[in-house]
């Protein structure tokens, strides 16, 4: 038997089997498995949109990004309209010196003396979120009673030494660890406000420190530390840090007293400082306080030659002030008529807004009006 030759050419087109389209000699290919599924049972291909892509909603990853978009929406709106978020309606709350106010972290450790309220709440005017900064070295920007601690800081340690879970908390919002915050209490100084301050304060929530927005009144107990910055609450015991800008309106709460105006709130620029000079508005009288003591050095000063900060007449609180460049009274408020007791001594006369021969804090003239005249 002879083998038949082989063929003299090359095949034309692709051998038939696994990798052929099946279009040899012009057949036509066979239709594609029916909607219903292949041999396997399996689902049926998504239809091609036309350029060759699927239905967006076919899509999982692309359901998936959708989705994760909706939820990151969803938490902005409600970041940015809760208290302290960029919304365009922040909320700032008003502290009455004496109050512990929400979420207080401790009882109080303020001291007699120390942090007691001014005047009884009223409404209060709109803020406009503009806030002069004032130097934490300013001399008189403090008060305080001569070597007497506005706050008792060792109480405040055990308070906190009792509950790890809030000294953890206090210590995270201090920015440091938990073991170094009995140090850090005795290291700052017992002052007492006497501009309602703006700042960021910290309440116990949750097992956390929760940040919100507050002014805190003059007359307010304080912790500050070697740079003039308020850093605890004595009346709640609740750390505290500068202030967060605010953009667009804000929403006032809490409740407020006569003398609070947004036009005389301050917050303090921190400043190297050695030893505070202080103003004691009930013995009428500045002393100075070595920064991180507790008041048993005190010593007796002059009153400064320039104050920054100058005294505001009534209806504002004894011992308050008014800070350089806010509008302030172009007179001192006239003195009381003498007392019989002690004859040619005015009686109740208010601290001088600068020592007699020397320049005033404010410029008169300069077109500024004081705070109204006292009633009567």
């Amino acid at each position: 038997m002879s083998a038949e030759p082989p063929p003299s050419e090359h095949p034309t087109g692709p051998p038939s089997g696994p990798l052929s389209d099946g279009t040899r000699d012009g057949s036509i290919p066979p239709p594609p498995p029916p909607s219903g599924g292949g041999p396997g049972g399996g689902a049926a291909a998504p239809e091609p949109e036309p350029g060759g892509g699927v239905p967006w909603w076919r899509s999982a990853p692309r359901v998936a990004a959708l989705a994760a978009a909706v939820v990151v929406a969803v938490v902005l709106v409600v970041v940015l309209t809760r208290p302290g978020g960029s919304g365009t309606r922040q909320e700032l709350l008003l502290e009455a010196a004496g109050s512990p106010g929400p979420r207080p972290f401790t009882a109080t450790t303020a001291r007699p003396g120390g942090g007691q309220p001014t005047g009884a709440p009223s409404t209060a005017p709109q803020d406009t979120g503009t806030t002069q900064g004032v130097s934490g070295a300013t001399q008189g920007l403090y008060g305080g009673t001569v070597q007497v601690s506005s706050c008792d800081v060792e109480r405040q340690i055990s308070y906190l030494a009792a509950d790890p879970p809030k000294n953890r908390a206090f210590a995270s919002a201090a920015g440091i660890g938990p073991g170094a915050v009995p140090d850090r209490l005795r290291s700052l100084t017992p002052v007492q406000l006497r501009l309602d301050t703006r700042v960021t304060n910290h309440g116990y929530e949750n097992g956390g420190a929760t940040a919100y927005q507050a002014v805190l009144q003059a007359g307010t107990a304080v912790l500050v530390d070697d740079r003039g910055v308020p850093r605890v609450r004595c009346a709640c015991g609740n750390p505290l840090t500068p202030p967060e800008a605010q953009k667009g309106g804000t929403k006032v709460t809490g409740d407020s007293w006569p003398a609070y105006n947004p036009a005389r709130v301050v917050f303090v620029e921190p400043a190297p400082v050695t030893q505070f000079v202080l103003f004691d508005a009930e013995n009428d009288r500045w002393f100075a306080r070595p920064a991180g003591d507790d008041g048993t050095t005190d010593r007796p000063v002059p009153p400064p030659s320039r104050q920054a900060v100058v005294a505001c007449p009534a209806p504002y609180p004894a011992g308050s002030v008014c800070p350089s460049g806010v509008p302030t009274p172009s007179v001192a408020p006239p003195p009381k008529s003498a007392s019989p007791e002690s004859p040619g001594t005015p009686a109740g006369t208010p601290p001088p807004a600068s020592p007699p021969g020397t320049a005033p804090a404010y410029a008169p003239g300069d077109g500024t009006t004081g705070p109204p005249a006292p009633a009567g």
